[in-house]
């Protein structure tokens, strides 16, 4: 298209403009032509001058929900454009094009906050195909509808006319705690309001044949919020006359005593049947749950019982500490993704330690299918948000798991909870320790180099992981792999200061550790100045650990020394007031958790959290690290995870650095 030109007449001068493509016509009706107007006389043609840029009307989108049926259908419609030409207008959006020339002339201006961009995310994120999209009604299962309404939110340009199911749904979900339930009287002066939400909301997630992930903070009492529900159901349908269905809560071995005991206490009208020890003895308990309301196990047994498992069906499968199936692979998340049940419900505080790909895997056992297959969902959404930290595609991955997650944290509930005080205790290594440390620090970056250059710059990560343990353990004290060390460790001596200030202060501590062989010479300083204390690692029993907490809550003990792995969850220790995280972790969500073993429901003392962490060494950089990468994951729902596996070969290198 050609545009003559004359310049003002003092000027004299005559030019032309070439549009040569859609392009640049676009910027030019967009950008240019009111700016030239000001400039020169412009001599234009009468098809020139009626060529507009514009965006496509807003796309209106009718839903139906069918809640019986657990679908909704789902039509989009078009005003002003042919379906052809709809087409066209997509896939000069997917070639990233700035504009696309109708058949009129007409210039479109697309743009991903504009209705080509809505259609396109509706499209991507729903898994359907375009041409199906914009030609029939389409049905969907009726979970899909809240990703709907979460885009219709975000998007003015996007109007969606809903029918009252619909609505009924969205604000069930958004608002539990104005639905009507019944609240077993039992339990209505127990529940504070917020766990009275939890309860509603579990309600409306089993009405609708939804699954949920009850993702409170730790202490907040989900155990009791579940066995409220379940109550709850039970006397609900013996009013209708109904036969009430059977649960199966699967928990870590260490919980189970605990569970038995929360429902004695809380719910005694429920009947457990405990499903452990011998196989034989697992089997007979199988064999007749007449009048059981609720089958007990473990993850570690279920995997072992699964055939019999398989052969039943329950109304509930609920799964608690639910990073235990955090790895899709394992035989633990393939074991509960076995179950046959009407509703699935996961507990856990921690529903992100490593990565999304663990998010994925519990939603695949509360809803198989939602957030697609792995691989879909890798390139999706866990590649460009991990990888790019893409803020869009966070976006969308939130709308599709915000309704079926709900996390209260204990800042906002729980008003009532005595300071928690958080303070690092930076200590200085002794001098036998300081040179081995700067010695073995020389190596391991050494055999970090290697591995990196023979390796064409891969790297095991098993192996870099060995290497940065043995830098960590160096900085706790030596002793714990160089035999017949005997030069001290800066962090025990402060730490059996504090132990020693604290006690005769009248304060009771726990104290963590990943490494047991620590806790073992904590243990010889606590011996040696006399401190009565409690001990616990993975080598004791289940009820052993409910004897020696209750002990130490009874006011028996002054410290309880307890690795990180075990008693991190399912412990409560309000008997103390004092925390002590001896060495640092990658992932800050569980040093949280092993915290709330002391600072939860029942606490009516300020708890003081110490971390320890010793100068110059590699906990220093954990430390920094923590901070930095902490913030994707509390995007998303909250809270940490581990990045090992994500990290370059540059930030593991500077990890070996002075």
């Amino acid at each position: 298209m050609v545009i003559f030109i004359w310049k003002k007449p003092n000027l004299r001068v005559e030019s032309s403009l070439r549009l040569e493509d859609v392009e640049t016509m676009g910027d030019f009706f967009q950008f240019g032509l009111d700016e030239l107007l000001a400039m020169a006389t412009v001599f234009r043609t009468e098809r020139f001058m009626n060529i507009k840029v514009r965006v496509p009307n807003p796309f209106k989108i009718q839903c139906q929900m069918e809640q019986q049926s657990g679908l909704f259908e789902m039509e989009i419609q078009t005003e002003g454009l042919s379906k052809e030409e709809l087409l066209s207008l997509i896939q000069a959006y997917r070639l990233k094009k700035r504009y696309h020339r109708l058949k009129s002339g007409d210039l479109i201006l697309l743009s991903a906050d504009g209705p080509i961009g809505d259609l396109e995310a509706i499209s991507t994120h729903l898994n359907l195909k375009i041409n199906t999209l914009i030609s029939e009604p389409i049905q969907l299962p009726a979970y899909r509808a809240v990703y709907l309404e979460a885009l219709g939110k975000d998007r003015e340009g996007l109007k969606i006319e809903r029918n009252q199911a619909f609505k009924n749904l969205i604000r069930n979900l958004e608002n539990p705690e104005e639905v009507e339930v019944n609240i077993p009287e039992a339990l209505k002066l127990v529940l504070r309001d917020y766990q009275l939400t939890g309860v509603k909301w579990l309600k409306v997630l089993t009405q609708f044949g939804f699954g949920g992930i009850l993702a409170d903070d730790m202490g907040l009492g989900k155990t009791l919020q579940i066995l409220a529900f379940l109550l709850s159901e039970k006397e609900e349908k013996e009013r209708k006359g109904l036969e009430a269905g059977k649960a199966l809560i699967v928990v870590p071995t260490s919980l189970i005593y605990n569970w038995q005991a929360e429902i004695e206490k809380f719910a005694p009208s429920l009947t457990p049947r405990i499903v452990i020890g011998q196989k034989h003895e697992r089997n007979e308990r199988l064999s007749d749950l007449t009048d059981v309301d609720i089958v007990l196990t473990t993850y570690g047994l279920l995997k072992r019982d699964l055939d019999y498992y398989r052969a039943l069906n329950f109304e509930y499968c609920i799964i608690d500490e639910a990073q235990h199936i955090k790895n899709a692979n394992t035989l633990s998340a393939k074991s509960v993704k076995c179950i046959k049940a009407k509703n699935t419900l996961a507990l856990t505080g921690t529903p992100i330690e490593n990565g999304l790909t663990e998010l994925w895997s519990i939603f695949d056992f509360i809803m198989p299918g939602y957030l697609y297959q792995n691989t879909q969902f890798i390139n999706r959404y866990s590649m460009p948000i991990m990888r790019d930290n893409d803020e869009e595609v966070k976006a969308h991955l939130r709308r599709h798991i915000q309704p079926f997650v709900m996390r209260r944290l204990k800042k906002d509930v729980l008003t009532e909870l005595p300071e928690k005080i958080e303070s690092i205790m930076y200590n200085q290594m002794s001098p036998e320790q300081g040179k081995l440390y700067a010695a073995w620090q020389m190596r391991a970056k050494k055999e970090f180099e290697e591995e990196v250059s023979q390796n064409n710059g891969q790297t095991n990560k098993i192996r870099i992981l060995a290497l940065l343990t043995r830098l960590r353990q160096l900085a706790c004290h030596p002793a714990l792999f160089v035999e017949g060390y005997k030069g001290g460790s800066g962090k025990l001596e402060q730490l059996m200061e504090l132990v020693e200030d604290a006690v005769s202060g009248g304060h009771r501590l726990l104290i963590f550790s990943q490494f047991t062989s620590l806790l073992g010479h904590v243990q010889n300083e606590m011996v040696r100045a006399e401190i009565p204390f409690w001990y616990l690692d993975g080598s004791v029993s289940a009820q052993d650990r409910i004897d020696r907490v209750k002990a130490f809550n009874e006011g028996e003990g002054s410290v309880f020394l307890i690795s990180l792995k075990a008693g991190g969850t399912g412990l409560n220790l309000t008997g103390a007031d004092m925390v002590v995280h001896l060495d640092p972790w990658w992932n800050p969500a569980v040093e949280d958790q092993a915290t709330d073993r002391a600072y939860r429901i029942g606490q009516t003392k300020a708890v003081q959290v110490f971390r320890m962490i010793t100068k110059g060494t590699i906990e220093e950089k954990i430390d920094e690290l923590k901070l930095k990468k902490r913030n994707l994951i509390e995007d998303m729902i909250q809270p940490g995870e581990t990045w090992l596996n994500q990290m370059s070969n540059q930030e593991l290198m500077k990890l070996f650095m002075d």
